[in-house]
């Protein structure tokens, strides 16, 4: 019998748990756009308590619960402050630009970081030849920085500079309970300097699909609207909503495992010839590092494929490789294998 792939691309190709499957056959259902869907409600409810906000806003994905986030903050014509390697930027399709008339200025991440410097320095001063800075954005997990973890001091940090020039910011919380997890604290003191916060159900939560947007009730009125005209306006959306609940109930905790996962896959890998990583840096789910064998990353991920590891790749000789729910202690040791097979030389087959 063939051996199952073991697909490490990312933690969105997570299943739902069979008490999801049970919730969305089950699920009490109503009209959301009309505000009548009991499990979206309950849903909203239970987000809002969760990142310490007054109301929360059900939206598809992620890349929609931030372009709604960064319109509710904006008018057209204005600037917002990101990271350069922020997901916002790097693939959110250029959303901002195309849909609200947002211009998106890059200051650098550094471990995920923004230097609060930078950011005072990118704040527009109110001269009539420059745009309005409109909101400030932060990431946390930071992807592109290998799941890199922003602490409260550091979020807090960035907020000061914003808020002391009445600039929102938004926080890109894609992973935020990845975050809180391997901080150990309450997920709300990472979300309590941020004015709108968006999360997701669908990556190491395990839910099917769905993110929330949260913010104080006049801010997420104002993003209903935007949802709307996205097209995001579900009707008996607690066929979603029902496998969100069971995510935020039973599957935060759990993503210690992963991170744990994640820890042990850099340790073997950075033991291995042709692969520049330092494990100490893996904190969450991502493992992200640099291919300095011959072959390079494009070629290495094909061998690892056929090999049946299925892994991403994160720039000309980078390799992403993510932990989630599904992959078992059995798995990544027999992703390490696989690579070890690849970089050391052992055939297909012999093993």
């Amino acid at each position: 019998m063939a051996k199952a792939v073991i697909d490490l691309r990312s933690d969105t190709v997570t299943l739902p748990t069979p008490e999801m499957r049970r919730a969305i056959a089950e699920a009490e259902l109503g009209d959301d756009v009309y505000g009548e869907d009991p499990s979206v409600l309950r849903l909203e409810a239970m987000a809002a308590e969760r990142m310490g906000k007054e109301a929360a806003l059900l939206v598809t994905s992620g890349t929609q619960g931030n372009l709604v986030g960064i319109l509710s903050h904006t008018q057209r014509g204005d600037e917002v402050i990101v990271g350069d390697q922020s997901h916002i930027l790097n693939y959110e399709v250029a959303g901002c630009a195309m849909v609200g008339g947002i211009q998106l200025r890059a200051v650098p991440n550094v471990d995920g970081m923004l230097n609060p410097a930078d950011v005072q320095a990118a704040i527009r001063s109110a001269d009539v030849h420059q745009p309005r800075t409109g909101a400030v954005c932060i990431e946390n997990t930071h992807n592109r920085n290998g799941g890199a973890v922003l602490d409260a001091a550091q979020t807090h940090a960035i907020a000061a500079v914003a808020h002391a020039a009445d600039i929102p910011v938004h926080l890109d919380g894609a992973r935020i309970f990845n975050a809180a997890v391997a901080l150990g604290v309450d997920v709300r003191t990472l979300t309590a300097e941020a004015d709108s916060v968006t999360f997701c159900l669908s990556k190491g939560l395990a839910a099917p699909v769905g993110s929330l947007l949260c913010g104080t009730k006049s801010y997420i009125q104002i993003a209903r609207k935007y949802r709307k005209i996205l097209g995001g306006g579900m009707r008996q959306a607690g066929i979603i909503a029902a496998a969100g609940i069971v995510a935020l109930n039973t599957m935060v905790d759990r993503l210690a495992e992963d991170h744990a996962n994640a820890r042990f896959l850099a340790e073997g890998l950075a033991e291995l010839p042709g692969i520049n990583l330092n494990p100490e840096k893996v904190c969450t789910d991502i493992v992200i590092f640099d291919v300095t064998a011959p072959q390079g990353a494009t070629a290495l991920i094909a061998s690892f494929r056929e090999r049946g590891l299925l892994c991403g790749q994160a720039g000309p000789n980078r390799i992403r490789m993510v932990t989630h729910y599904g992959i078992e202690r059995a798995d990544v040791e027999r992703a390490l294998q696989i690579a070890r097979d690849v970089l050391v030389g052992t055939p297909v087959g012999a093993r």
